[in-house]
């Protein structure tokens, strides 16, 4: 992924299931990545910043999702750095809750295009901001754990975490 030339942020947070790289613009919350995760953006000329407000509150709130005590997170989020159709993607991963999962095909028909269930999956598998925009909630058709560029592992970590069996 390429981000705009625009001032880029970086922090890092060590959470329970590895190192997490984060990214920030003026706009809010632009990545969060975990280490040798797939798609791994270029860093370069991004400033690192580890009092960034959003940073802050971006640590304190996977914190609270990793001990359990939140299943939501309340963040700005920039997620201007993708495409049209990226961006559509990205949006309605926002909108399976915690404890649910949903399929791309489903996925594919909520975002008005019930036959692009690939490109679906390639934007999927692009989502810049891990665990926050809960990609890990998208299962393959029967139900299986099917790609994810932090590693299956986490991803069946994730899951787990908000309960799905």
């Amino acid at each position: 992924m390429k981000f705009k030339k625009t001032v880029i942020y970086t922090s890092h947070y060590d959470s329970p299931l590895g190192g997490i790289t984060m990214a920030a613009t003026d706009a809010g919350l632009a990545g969060v990545w975990f280490d040798q995760q797939r798609h791994w953006p270029d860093t370069t000329g991004w400033q690192t910043r580890d009092d960034h407000p959003v940073f802050v509150e971006t640590t304190a709130q996977l914190r609270d999702y990793f001990a359990g005590k939140r299943d939501r997170f309340e963040l700005p989020l920039d997620l201007s750095h993708g495409t049209a159709f990226q961006q559509s993607v990205w949006q309605a991963l926002l909108a399976i809750p915690a404890g649910a999962t949903t399929s791309y095909g489903a996925l594919s028909a909520n975002v008005g295009n019930p036959a692009a269930v690939r490109a679906v999956g390639a934007a999927v598998g692009r989502n810049p901001i891990s665990v926050i925009v809960p990609c890990h909630r998208v299962l393959g058709a029967n139900g299986s754990l099917t790609g994810y560029a932090g590693g299956l592992e986490r991803k069946s970590a994730l899951l787990e975490l908000e309960g799905v069996r």
